[in-house]
């Protein structure tokens, strides 16, 4: 059976671009939630989201496809082009390798400004360029002709889980010999006025407006989730062709589990039974017993039923077994779509560098949260399995199991 390997990481994020800002920002603590300047919030219940800054598109892409391109695709771009510089650049073969994109709602940006110009200007005014721009499989068309890739192509859409079954089918591809690497990950930029008018009605978002402190998964005090942007893409790559040309191995893919809840449209399986299935399925293909696992990577979004019904799954899983478990999110909000491929860079980080990102924020635990949480400060611990969560709207679950290298 061929092993498949990380070589690449590259983030577009909140906490920091590139991957030693973004691990530099998790492993001490930094939160990169702010007030929100991608549009005037003013009269909007919620003022504070996690925004990339400092990222200019016109670095990873011609300024004519800048303009004619969703932001979530400038994002998507930045983030492969950076996992290809971390990878060491190497030569590919287009047609034996693969790309995978997730999104959880595409090209919304795009979206509301074609609204916007055809009720204010008509019909004739609304740009030949919309519906290209918005398309949720964008992102992973882009990427494959950024990079002259004609190998598998897919984009992954199941909401906040997109991104991680954008990576756990890349793994099986290149693990069945359908291509020998693989660019997978997730883009989202949903800081919008649409976007967050709605979260806040459906009751989703924070009510909190200390930018700082207002995500804070597995907390007493929590109350709803921080919308964020960004993207994240990791290169993938079979293990043998990785060693030959001397790349850096950062982890192991080495089981995945998805699953559906089949139960609400929104909210979680009142008792993880979905999660539950998806973490054993994604430690069966590892081969690997739940004693094993050292750390998880929590979906944790800072919301109520999620947190409790998650914390309920990990310890129906993990029993008497008190494997690490941290929420990401914390710091670098809720980046939907994109949220899974951004947890998976830092698990796959945690295994390599033997740290343990925390769950800041954490300063009174929920007692229906009882986990062994890394709070508020990272913990040097070498692990050599670990577990990536990421759960849906719609009830969708992924769950991604990766080996130290």
């Amino acid at each position: 059976m061929r092993k498949v390997v990380v070589t690449g990481i590259g983030p577009a994020t909140p906490v920091g671009i590139g991957r030693e800002a973004f691990w530099s920002s998790l492993v001490s603590g930094r939160s990169g939630i702010g007030a929100i300047t991608r549009f005037d919030p003013e009269g909007f219940p919620v003022r504070i989201a996690g925004e990339v800054r400092d990222l200019d598109p016109a670095e990873f892409m011609e300024p004519k496809e800048v303009r004619r391109t969703d932001r979530f695709v400038h994002l998507a771009l930045a983030a492969a082009h950076l996992a290809h510089r971390d990878s060491g650049s190497p030569a590919l073969v287009p047609e034996r390798t693969a790309v995978l994109m997730g999104t959880g709602i595409g090209g919304i940006t795009t979206l509301e400004e074609a609204v916007r110009v055809l009720v204010e200007r008509g019909p004739d005014r609304v740009s030949p360029f919309m519906v290209p721009a918005m398309m949720p499989n964008a992102a992973a068309g882009h990427v494959a002709m950024a990079l002259g890739l004609t190998g598998p192509n897919m984009g992954v859409v199941t909401a906040c889980a997109a991104s991680a079954h954008a990576i756990g089918e890349a793994f099986r591809t290149i693990r069945e010999d359908r291509a020998d690497v693989a660019f997978a990950g997730g883009a989202d930029a949903s800081i919008t006025p649409v976007s967050i008018a709605a979260f806040s009605r459906m009751g989703a978002l924070t009510k909190n407006p200390d930018a700082e402190s207002a995500s804070r998964p597995f907390d007493r005090g929590r109350d709803g989730f921080v919308l964020s942007e960004g993207a994240c893409v990791l290169v993938l790559e079979e293990e043998e062709r990785a060693r030959a040309r001397g790349a850096t191995v950062y982890a192991e893919i080495a089981g995945y589990g998805a699953t559906a809840d089949a139960f609400h449209v929104t909210q979680p399986e009142p008792e993880g039974l979905g999660a539950i299935a998806a973490m054993q399925a994604a430690l069966a293909e590892a081969g690997e017993p739940a004693e094993a696992v050292g750390y998880i990577n929590a979906h944790g979004t800072s919301t109520p039923l999620n947190d409790a019904a998650e914390a309920k799954a990990i310890r129906k899983v993990f029993g008497e077994h008190h494997a690490a478990v941290s929420s990401t999110k914390s710091m670098t909000g809720h980046l939907l779509g994109a949220a899974g491929a951004l947890e998976a860079a830092a698990t796959v980080l945690a295994l390599h560098d033997g740290t343990l990102p925390p769950t800041i924020n954490l300063e009174d635990p929920d007692p229906e949260c009882e986990l062994d949480h890394v709070a508020n400060t990272s913990r040097k611990e070498q692990v050599d399995l670990a577990l990536s969560n990421s759960f849906g709207f719609g009830g969708q679950n992924a769950v991604l199991a990766m080996k130290r290298s």
